[in-house]
């Protein structure tokens, strides 16, 4: 697997999805919300349970094998300091900077009107785990932890 351009294809199907208000499609497992995206060989899915306190996975496929997954969990952490719609603006607005970079890992810091976002992670495409977080008042007001890595047979 080409590490590089499966960074790209992850970018660019995380990019289409959450953060670009992407196709919403009929849910994989009952009270799941999936966004779909898909290219050439290449498909995409995000799928996940919640709203506020929400438990997803991605995975990508490459002619119909998973080849890449990652598993996440976020939750607001203080609801006196920010509430679902501020954090998902927050979100969004950071981690379309970030992919604009042409990546998804971390080591990114973005400031908005309603915090400061901040990405952490260590290893890379093929194996990584890391934290985002969205500070308010300098307190951690939402988080959440990310893992994933190649899927191999």
């Amino acid at each position: 697997m080409d590490i590089r351009l499966l960074n790209d294809i992850i970018v660019k199907a995380k990019a289409a999805t959450y953060v670009g208000g992407g196709t919403k499609v009929g849910a994989s497992r009952p009270g799941a919300h999936d966004l779909a995206w898909s290219e050439g060989h290449w498909r995409y899915l995000d799928s996940y349970f919640g709203g506020t306190d929400f438990l997803g996975q991605e995975v990508i496929w490459f002619e119909d094998e998973p080849v890449w997954a990652m598993n996440y969990y976020g939750h607001i952490v203080l609801p006196g300091l920010i509430d679902g719609q501020c954090a998902g603006e927050t979100i969004k607005a950071a981690l379309s900077a970030m992919y604009a970079e042409g990546r998804f890992l971390g080591g990114f810091q973005w400031s908005g009107a309603h915090g400061t976002y901040i990405d952490s992670s260590t290893g890379d495409v093929a194996h990584f785990h890391g934290r985002e977080v969205i500070m308010v008042e300098g307190r951690e007001a939402y988080a959440l932890d990310y893992c994933g890595g190649l899927v191999k047979p």
